[in-house]
């Protein structure tokens, strides 16, 4: 009998034993009303007795009633044991599928990382320090998610599949982040497949914001026919970093500090506010908040316009400590 149970398909199982619960409940209230004066009484009964509780507050007096109750301890308690070890089984199969990356993520405004190499490690690892609240979705090549975190989300396949960009939802998403394949040598090969990556996304999701790391410059004009936001020449950037460490000392501990929020102050992105007229009026505003305005979406060359009116909405970038940065998000959140 047992042997038949745990081959039962589990929504008959979970079923016939709600009814099981249910009528034994009210099964001992009609053969003990004096033993179980409510319903309630009943239910708590038959609960301790299949769940192999049994405190003995309550308990039949009756021939009927034990009679029952033998039938409960056969025929109950194996039932509601089966059903027990299904729901376990049940959540570790759901728990191997999202360490295989087979499980379909269904939030929203989160942020989609492709591929993964010591960077991309240190970027959510960044990503997840500067926001507590936002989820990443990883999509991936692994056997096995590389992060064992309830914030990021990892997709096992290639992100030219659209199935794996609907497991990713990335339609819903914040923004796409391409990292370089490191495991493809030749750099043609490699930037060749984040435009693949680029191409697919673009065509499946339409208008999303979306950074690709490139591994030379020059092969950014193959992205000329996808819609890619931002560009980040990996080799480059480091071999820019390394000179200028060695031109002027302690430049790369600078660039350090504005492009990690783990190192010193940061840079922000605030709202334009209505009261200011000119980019000085932002400038000796932020000043007093202790915040130092260094650029718009445009330039960084804010010194040279001072005196010139800016848009009625749109984003500065200032440097600041996160106490500063909540101060002056307040008012975006307000509006």
């Amino acid at each position: 009998m047992f042997r038949k149970l745990l081959n039962m398909n589990n929504w008959f199982l979970f079923f016939a034993s709600i009814m099981l619960i249910g009528a034994s409940t009210v099964l001992m209230k009609l053969l003990e009303p004096e033993t179980f004066p409510s319903l309630f009484d009943s239910f708590w009964w038959v609960m301790t007795t299949v769940t192999t509780v049994g405190y003995g507050d309550f308990y039949p007096v009756s021939v009927a009633g034990r009679i029952y109750a033998i039938f409960l301890y056969f025929f109950g308690i194996g039932l509601i044991g089966v059903v027990i070890g299904k729901l376990v089984e049940s959540l570790s199969f759901f728990r191997l599928l999202k360490e295989e990356g087979k499980m379909q993520y269904l939030g929203v405004n989160h942020i989609v990382m492709i591929g993964w190499s010591g960077k991309v490690q240190h970027a959510i690892a960044e990503l997840l320090d500067s926001d507590n609240r936002i989820e990443i979705v990883l999509i991936a090549s692994l056997e096995k998610t590389p992060v064992n975190t309830e914030r990021v989300h990892y997709i096992k396949g290639e992100p030219a599949d659209e199935e794996v960009l609907q497991k990713a939802n990335v339609k819903k998403c914040r923004s796409i982040i391409i990292f370089v394949d490191e495991t493809i040598k030749e750099p043609k090969l490699a930037d060749a497949k984040s435009l693949m990556a680029a191409t697919a996304i673009s065509k499946y999701a339409g208008d999303l914001h979306i950074t690709v790391e490139v591994l030379e410059e020059k092969h950014i004009e193959l992205f000329r026919h996808v819609s890619v936001d931002e560009f980040v020449v990996s080799d480059e950037t480091i071999s820019h970093l390394a000179v200028q460490a060695a031109l002027s000392a302690g430049a790369s501990k600078l660039f350090s500090q504005m492009l990690s929020r783990s190192v010193g102050d940061d840079v922000c992105q605030i709202p334009i506010r209505p009261e200011w007229k000119t980019y000085r009026d932002a400038f000796n505003y932020l000043a007093e908040q202790g915040a130092t305005l260094i650029g718009d979406k445009e330039s960084l060359n804010i010194a040279s316009k001072l005196d010139e009116s800016l848009p009625e909405k749109g984003e500065l970038f200032v440097i600041c400590n996160d106490a500063c940065y909540e101060q002056l998000v307040k008012y975006k959140h307000r509006s």
